[in-house]
């Protein structure tokens, strides 16, 4: 698509940023942007598993379909050239490539390698780089692993808890379950010779699951952090809940916080930390609450550049920037409307957000949870209810800890 036909469809779908937020405005009231310094690499668009979940494969952007199944050497070079040049001219002392899916392990251990080593070479001395790949664990053994290490790479796996929760979500494509082959690679990744590539686990949130269950099965593979991600959802296409439920996602969240805070948070989980960090007024790492700017950036296999990918779960082409490395700098899509909107935190919200005293723990959610089409992502996130529930519920407990004179954030 060209950049115009990108702008067009955008419009259409989501008239707020894309025809309403006028960038040089911004710019000359004083707003500059962030640098990108999380690049999210998409070296192979196929997946072995078929989760019923997955924004990528079974929710509205298709578009994986017609791109190459893998990064060629000449895409990802073009890549490393581009990112070399951003890192340059913003003086960034640290950035981190993530090698992402599909899943990215089909790419090959071998490759991968050389991939890491390339953007070594690419970036300067003065840049600390670190490199991340985020799998679903199925492809993990010991040469895999090994190599891994020796190129420095770290891994995050995907685990949605028990046994038989995991194998309903996350099957592979003949309908069998995933988790056994998901937990051996695991026991190889907690070895202790492999802990410096064990990054930490990833569980999506199922609410008609045992939240504290899920939690200790977590616990047992040892990782050395955990995240628990909300389903990607909007409100056109709502997030699942229980029958005769309001807000079963905190409930479950809460259930897991409670359980982690009495016991001293014994594993960083970055929700939890984000949402006691900006009680406590300081600022989340995170884009599923808090207002600081987005530096995530996104490079497919064919090399067009794009947004956060969680926006494929809006609608078609709601990534797209109509950049590509290949002729475009990446500084040139920290203009893009919609970049700049996951940028200015208090101004991308809605008034019914900003009418509420908890926006800024809650920073409106996720920014793909809020789209409605036709409207666009001003609006409060799908999950509202829930985080409001859980924000005040974390703020009660941290506040009877700490006392009230040290929890000022959240209103």
């Amino acid at each position: 698509m060209t950049y115009e036909t990108v702008r067009a469809a955008q419009r259409a779908a989501a008239p707020w940023p894309y025809a309403e937020l006028d960038v040089r405005a911004l710019h000359a009231a004083g707003w500059r942007p962030t640098p990108f310094h999380d690049v999210v690499l998409k070296v192979h668009q196929r997946c072995n598993l078929a989760c019923d979940y997955c924004y990528v494969y079974e929710l509205a952007d298709q578009s994986w379909r017609g791109r190459p199944v893998s990064m060629t050497p000449e895409v990802w070079r073009a890549a490393l050239a581009r990112l070399g040049d951003h890192v340059r001219r913003h003086e960034l002392s640290g950035v981190r490539v993530v090698l992402h899916g599909g899943e990215p392990l089909l790419y090959g251990a071998d490759r991968l390698g050389e991939l890491a080593q390339a953007v070594r070479v690419a970036l300067p001395e003065s840049c600390q780089v670190e490199i991340g790949l985020q799998t679903n664990g199925v492809r993990l053994d010991e040469p895999t692993v090994a190599t891994l290490r020796q190129h420095r790479i770290r891994v995050g796996v995907s685990v949605d808890g028990v046994r038989a929760d995991h194998d309903r979500h996350r099957r592979m494509p003949n309908g069998s379950g995933s988790f056994a082959a998901v937990a051996h690679g695991l026991e190889i990744l907690r070895r202790p010779e492999n802990s410096q590539v064990y990054a930490g686990i990833l569980c999506t949130v199922a609410p008609d699951t045992d939240p504290i269950a899920c939690y200790e099965e977590l616990l047992a593979f040892q990782p050395p952090a955990l995240d628990f991600l909300l389903p990607h959802a909007n409100w056109d296409q709502p997030p699942w809940s229980p029958p005769g439920t309001s807000t079963p996602y905190a409930r479950w969240l809460s259930a897991v916080f409670d359980r982690w805070f009495s016991a001293g948070g014994p594993v960083p989980i970055k929700l939890f930390d984000d949402i006691v960090r900006l009680i406590l007024s300081g600022a989340s790492h995170s884009e599923q609450v808090g207002l600081s700017p987005s530096g995530v950036l996104v490079i497919e296999s064919d090399g067009t550049i794009e947004q956060v990918d969680a926006l494929k779960s809006a609608y078609e082409g709601a990534c797209a920037t109509g950049l590509d490395v290949h002729h475009d700098e990446l500084d040139a899509a920290l203009a893009d409307p919609g970049i700049v909107a996951r940028q200015i935190g208090i101004h991308a919200l809605s008034p019914a957000c900003l009418e509420c005293g908890l926006h800024r723990v809650c920073g409106g959610g996720h920014y793909a949870h809020r789209y409605r089409a036709g409207r666009g992502f001003r609006h409060p996130s799908v999950y509202c209810a829930d985080l409001t529930e859980l924000i005040k519920h974390v703020h009660t407990r941290v506040a009877d800890d700490l006392g009230p004179a040290r929890t000022s954030g959240a209103g």
